[in-house]
């Protein structure tokens, strides 16, 4: 059987590609297609399109987050494997070989994922407030081993305003050991770091520019491990990132017409979804509208409408034109234009901004916040106050990093509609010269690939046999 690493190399289109010289020769190789994503354009859906073939209507994973309603609460960035519905690429592959082993590296949804092996960010939560990098890693074995071999998994380079390529660099590193000492069949990594600067200064910056080639840097050692162990690489992308002009505030809209309610704790406003006739769990640009009352849903829609910035609001008719009329998405998914993405602000006066607002929340924040990529540029000791924080907790002493600004303005990549160009359309490469007979004649014809034929071309590539199941992932 050919083992095969699966690379997700998140932002990767035909403009990073150009300053990516060992990447590029994965497809000079063998082979390379424009991907046609999924509606949102976001991780977690399109990972879960490309490991089961189905659409998120089907899977069930309609964002990177959304309101559970029997919960009565947002929630973002989930991480249990059983939210994702279907049958997973390796698990179609044990079913025909008993012994086949994968691993997964930093892909999402890990934790009780029924791969072999599994790195996922995990951080230790102290019994006194305090947290600590760290990552989940199974069998157990294998933490003390990479920590030994890498250091501590670099969870504050992984995301927020110290986000850089060191946290790639840790996949790509341990990626590569666990590719040399355990040699799994499936071999899955996701490296992150052109999110990064191509939504801090957009992607055409000289800053996009250089993170493509760092990346490309970081992952040479990887392929070559890659090609000499005889490895199939395919490279694929969730999506390619835009400019972004317009921050669209669809909460504060709900919020003036009276439906959209918050509650007061230490005098902060945080949102009421119990008590709200319709909310929105903004993703970048992408938003869940969530609507207690049908009779409310058309007043809603037509609001929704006539916001500066609104490209399309779909119903779930319409919803089940993109394969994402799921029980989970919003009575309304709100579209952005191109170029505008969406707020998850709720406030309408700063001052009485929750707390967790300006400080990187993920968890906490109902909806995605790309300002947690800044320090706050109008508070001229933000950085200082970040390290007199990170000194306090070396010191074992409890800290607020209070350092994200409130304005949005200063994002300048976005994602999450689908791509209006080839310039924002992600890629899939392939190091083997034979295409695979699923999607063979798409790649001759110079047409996208669609994000759920990933799992099928895998298991061929490895050739093993794909039951297409019926989908209707869009494109």
């Amino acid at each position: 059987m050919k083992p095969v690493l699966l690379l997700n190399v998140v932002g990767l289109t035909a403009r990073a590609l150009a300053s990516m010289p060992r990447l590029s020769r994965v497809a000079a190789q063998g082979w390379s297609a424009e991907l046609a994503t999924v509606l949102p354009a976001v991780t977690c859906s399109v990972q879960s399109t490309m490991l089961t073939g189905l659409s998120p209507a089907q899977h069930g994973i309609v964002g990177n987050g959304w309101y559970f309603r029997d919960l009565g609460e947002v929630f973002l960035w989930r991480q249990h494997n059983r939210l994702v519905g279907g049958e997973k690429l390796w698990e179609a592959a044990r079913r025909q070989d008993p012994s086949y082993r994968s691993g997964n590296i930093c892909w999402w949804y890990a934790m009780g994922m029924s791969t072999d092996l599994t790195v996922t960010p995990r951080p230790v939560y102290h019994a006194d407030g305090r947290k600590s990098p760290d990552a989940y890693m199974r069998p157990p074995e294998l933490h003390d081993e990479l920590v030994g071999h890498f250091g501590e998994f670099p969870l504050f380079q992984y995301w927020g305003p110290t986000a850089a390529i060191r946290s790639s660099r840790w996949i790509a590193e341990s990626t590569r050991h666990v590719m040399r000492t355990q040699r799994p069949d499936l071999l899955m990594a996701y490296v992150p770091h052109l999110d990064y600067d191509l939504q801090r200064f957009g992607p055409r910056s000289p800053q996009a520019t250089q993170a493509a080639a760092d990346l490309d840097a970081a992952l040479t050692p990887l392929l070559d491990e890659a090609e000499a162990r005889g490895y199939a690489v395919v490279a694929v992308a969730e999506y390619g990132i835009e400019d972004a002009q317009k921050p669209v505030d669809v909460n504060r809209v709900l919020r003036r017409e009276g439906l959209l309610e918050v509650y007061v704790q230490d005098g902060r406003e945080q949102l009421d979804p119990w008590t709200s006739r319709a909310f929105a769990v903004a993703d970048h640009q992408v938003a869940h509208v969530y609507i207690a009352d049908p009779a409310d849903v058309d007043r809603v829609a037509a609001l929704l409408r006539s916001v500066d910035g609104v490209d399309e609001v779909l119903d779930r008719a319409a919803q089940a034109r993109y394969g994402l009329d799921h029980e989970r998405a919003g009575e309304l998914v709100v579209v952005a234009e191109p170029g505008a993405w969406f707020t998850y602000y709720f406030w309408l006066d700063d001052d009485a901004a929750p707390e967790y607002a300006r400080g990187v929340d993920i968890h906490r924040k109902p909806g995605y916040d790309p300002a947690e990529l800044f320090f706050d540029p109008a508070d001229r000791l933000a950085k200082a106050k970040a390290g007199l924080n990170l000194v306090k907790k070396k010191a074992g002493l409890r800290y607020a990093m209070s350092t994200v600004p409130l304005d949005p303005s200063h994002v300048r990549g976005t994602h999450g509609r689908l791509p209006d160009s080839a310039e924002g359309t992600p890629l899939i490469l392939a190091s083997d010269h034979r295409i695979p007979a699923s999607v063979a004649g798409l790649v001759e014809a110079g047409r996208q690939v669609p994000a759920a034929a990933v799992k099928g071309l895998v298991l061929e590539t490895q050739g093993l046999q794909h039951r297409a199941e019926a989908t209707r992932a869009g494109g």
